[in-house]
């Protein structure tokens, strides 16, 4: 075949050419985004000439009521597999092997098209395909209701993919921040070999909840709900990369946990390290939703596993008005020997521990006048116990009194 007769055969592509040029050009590259960029590329073209079709992969967000961050990714795919940005049923139901989120070429710099009450706004994917961008209403006279509303996203040659938003009234007051790998599914993800296996090889459908904990989040939204007649948001935050976020979504729905957006992140390269920071990556995300809702409170959950522990008690030192309660799931015996130990318990003349001798229940942070309440257990139900004992949660879904978590001796 000519060359002109391949580069007719080839899939267009509508990428924002200065950015990739800027990109190319940077000396701050270093050799692995030089060689991740050349992988991106040669991924891209053998793509293109297989007539595999540019689609917008549809991904939860978040807002409020004058601006939204929208997440996407562009990536080539045959038709066949996606439909709205979404795998189609059968393919879902046939089992997606982790490996499948990964195949799919990334398009850099792609061009979209985003339109969001009704008006576009045009915005560029990174250079992994990543679309991680937030849109200003106020200039444009836009406004959108509190709640679960819908955006639009369309890239030339793909079909246009609608994307949930989570609206959270300006009024709002308290959220959920809850880690994924071994809080809401048993990953075991820290040993690297374990990782692989369930990030590349394991079945979706395969994957393992954390027993109670989808309950235990429920009744604790429903303690608040019922309270001020408000719904808490949930973030789910977690190390993972993006590749996995609709297999995430699907496997949280499936087991009932509350709807949230996911806030994960690309294991490539950065300027600065050959591989992204996991830990700097939650410590950045918990800043911004601090910066995004400075009235807001959270309860912060995690495991034992990483380095949640000692995430959450920095954040706490920094920002103690914003966190309510900190709830650490134990990992069984097994589960942290698998995952090489356990985190060590964060250091500090601010924690405090409230459990008898030989228990490891619950404690307390204590900063300034915020008396921030510390809740262990290895799993959903005997964390439910605890947060009940602490007077944050009503096991029957009535209000069980005032929160604690605010100035010390007070709730």
């Amino acid at each position: 075949m000519s060359h002109d007769a391949a580069e007719q055969s080839r899939t267009h592509v509508a990428q924002d050419r200065a950015a990739l040029r800027h990109h190319l050009s940077d000396r701050a590259r270093n050799r692995a985004m030089k060689a991740e960029d050349r992988w991106h590329q040669l991924r891209l073209n053998m793509a293109r000439r297989r007539r595999q079709n540019v689609t917008v992969l549809s991904l939860t967000g978040y807002g409020t009521q004058h601006w939204v961050r929208v997440f996407s990714r562009i990536v080539m795919a045959p038709d066949s597999q996606f439909e709205n940005g979404r795998r189609v049923a059968k393919v879902i139901a046939d089992g997606v092997r982790g490996w499948r989120n990964f195949v799919s070429a990334p398009v850099p710099f792609a061009e979209v098209t985003l339109t969001v009450a009704g008006h576009t706004f045009e915005v560029t994917a990174d250079r992994g395909g990543i679309i991680d961008t937030v849109v200003d209403l106020r200039a444009r006279g836009g406004r959108l209701e509190p709640g679960w509303q819908s955006v639009t996203l369309t890239a030339e040659g793909a079909d246009p993919t609608t994307a949930e938003v989570d609206i959270i009234d300006e009024s709002a007051r308290f959220g959920v921040v809850c880690d994924i790998d071994d809080t809401v599914v048993v990953t075991k993800l820290p040993r690297p070999l374990l990782a692989a296996w369930n990030s590349f090889v394991l079945d979706e459908h395969a994957r393992t909840p954390t027993p109670g904990m989808a309950v235990m989040m429920e009744r604790l939204l429903n303690r608040w709900r019922s309270e001020h007649g408000q719904d808490g948001p949930v973030f789910y935050l977690s190390t993972g990369a993006w590749n996995v976020a609709q297999t995430l979504t699907r496997f949280l729905s499936r087991n009932l946990y509350p709807r949230g957006p996911l806030l994960l992140t690309d294991w490539g390269p950065t300027e600065d390290r050959w591989f992204r920071s996991g830990q700097l990556h939650k410590e950045q995300q918990l800043e911004r939703l601090a910066w995004d809702f400075p009235e807001m409170s959270w309860v912060l959950i995690g495991d034992d596993g990483q380095h949640d522990p000692q995430i959450y008690a920095d954040f706490a030192r920094r920002h103690p008005e914003k966190v309510k309660a900190v709830i650490i799931r134990e990992l069984t015996y097994s589960e942290a020997v698998l995952a090489g130990g356990r985190a060590e318990d964060p250091v500090g003349e601010d924690m405090l521990h409230g459990a008898q001798e030989g228990e490891h229940a619950h404690g307390y942070q204590r900063v300034g006048e915020h008396r921030i309440p510390w809740i262990y257990g290895p799993d959903g139900k005997a964390i439910s116990s605890q947060l009940r004992g602490q007077g944050l949660l009503d096991l029957r879904g009535r209000a069980a009194g005032p929160w604690p978590g605010g100035p010390a001796g007070v709730g």
